[in-house]
């Protein structure tokens, strides 16, 4: 790294600490995840407003590449994160709510994003359609299951049914909207299509019943190690993180993304029967995720939306791709919920919640456009859907669920424990802390 690079990165750095913090809080104000408001420094940074001149006075094109690679590691930590705290005992017990509104959350934005994606190939995609289309239909069903679960803790609906059925929903939509992706991306990369189907099924089933074990019997030792005391800690992360980048590499290496490899590491984390090591990791890996790495990606992912340049035409693209985004996930929940058995209300209410996309959605969206299945343009459109969608869901909520009637969702309230997420785990002291803000996201 020469000097001038260094002098670029730090200051670089310390830009986007200081103003996705700002922004972050601004958004907050707003009650609005402090996603929203770290998106938005990146495009307003970005070519939208000053054009390509402000950014590449603050980042250059020497300094990218580090940026990149630092936002790489934000988001393998982030993807870790979200595989640990994918409870599936929340799974357990769920009901006919539950499965009618994960299916049909699921499958009626797949099927509306497949017909859009038709109506949009020609504009935005050479070659073959088949790997655009499937994309597209992925990233319209995502939900960002982190920001629902801190939604759901801070409006104090993690012990009703509501909020239990909205997590289950957005845990199992996540799991198969990660595995359609991950089919996605290996029929782009077709070269290595027959590794990934030798390989990769192996490899799940070498971490589930190899991995994990050892990672559960590594946890136990240290736990019963009294004399290890804090180095024995310290050992048990190294172990983990270790395990992880390894992982991320492996699935990077066999034609998938390094995402599927952290996120897979993380899911296979026990939780042990207490839990303190594995919290231990956690509060470890947020802050510096939360606090730098992220936010490294988010301004990146902000300059590269350039929304200057639309016509009429792309305004109209647009507007397709929010009515899409948002009736196909509300319209797909509040038919599940209605056929589950849940009143009008409720079922409203859980379509509000399940359009929820954040960071998830930007992760996917990053994996299209590096993968090249969508264009600069589409890209920055499908950005705008993503930062609409979550600014939205607080309002819908909102008004769909009154602040003193919102404790009238406990109607039917689940009796078992508040499930072991971020913004659930310690909830007050969380919220106190840097931890609470990667769940944010």
């Amino acid at each position: 790294m020469t000097e001038s690079q260094a002098v670029h990165l730090f200051l670089g750095l310390a830009v986007i600490l200081g103003l996705a913090r700002a922004m972050g809080a601004l958004a907050r104000r707003f009650g609005q995840p402090a996603v929203i408001g770290e998106i938005l420094t990146g495009v307003l940074l970005g070519p939208t407003l000053f054009g390509s001149q402000l950014s590449g006075a603050v980042f250059p094109a020497e300094v990218r590449p580090l940026l990149n690679a630092l936002a790489g590691v934000g988001v393998a930590l982030f993807m870790f994160v979200v595989g640990s705290e994918l409870d599936l005992g929340i799974l357990r017990g769920g009901g006919r709510a539950t499965l009618w509104t994960s299916l049909c959350s699921t499958l009626l934005p797949l099927v509306l994003g497949a017909a859009l994606a038709l109506t949009l190939v020609s504009s935005h995609h050479e070659g073959s359609s088949v790997g655009f289309v499937l994309f597209f239909s992925v990233a319209m069903s995502v939900t960002a299951f982190p920001v629902l679960a801190r939604i759901i803790a801070d409006r104090k609906l993690a012990n009703t049914r509501i909020g239990a059925t909205a997590l289950a929903c957005a845990a199992i939509t996540d799991l198969l909207a990660w595995t359609l992706l991950a089919v996605v991306v290996a029929i782009a990369t077709g070269e290595r299509f027959d590794w990934w189907l030798t390989l990769l099924v192996p490899y799940v089933a070498l971490m589930v019943t190899v991995v994990r074990p050892l990672l559960g019997r590594a946890a136990r030792t240290v736990a019963e190690d009294e004399q290890g005391g804090r180095a024995g800690n310290r050992n048990f992360l190294a172990l983990v993180l270790g395990g992880l980048l390894v992982s991320a590499a492996f699935t990077e290496w066999l034609g998938l993304h390094y995402i599927f490899g952290a996120f897979l590491f993380g899911a296979v984390l026990p939780r042990g029967t207490d839990g303190t090591l594995r919290d231990g990791v956690l509060q470890r890996v947020e802050p510096l995720c939360g606090l730098l790495l992220l936010p490294v990606y988010f301004v990146l992912s902000g300059l590269k939306v350039d929304l200057s340049r639309l016509n009429a035409s792309d305004l109209g693209q647009l507007a397709a791709i929010l009515v899409v985004a948002v009736t196909g996930k509300f319209a797909g929940a509040y038919v599940g919920a209605r056929i589950g058995g849940l009143d009008g209300r409720h079922a409203a209410a859980l379509g509000a919640l399940l359009n929820t996309r954040g960071l998830t959605e930007l992760v996917v969206l990053g994996v299209g456009l590096e993968l090249g299945l969508l264009d600069a343009k589409l890209y920055s459109l499908m950005v705008v859907m993503a930062v609409t969608t979550t600014a939205l869901t607080g309002p819908l909520l909102s008004r769909i669920l009154p602040a003193p009637t919102a404790g009238a969702a406990s109607a039917g309230t689940s009796t078992r424990p508040e499930p072991h997420t971020v913004p659930a785990r310690k909830a007050d002291a969380a919220r106190k802390t840097d931890a609470a803000e990667t769940a944010s996201r």
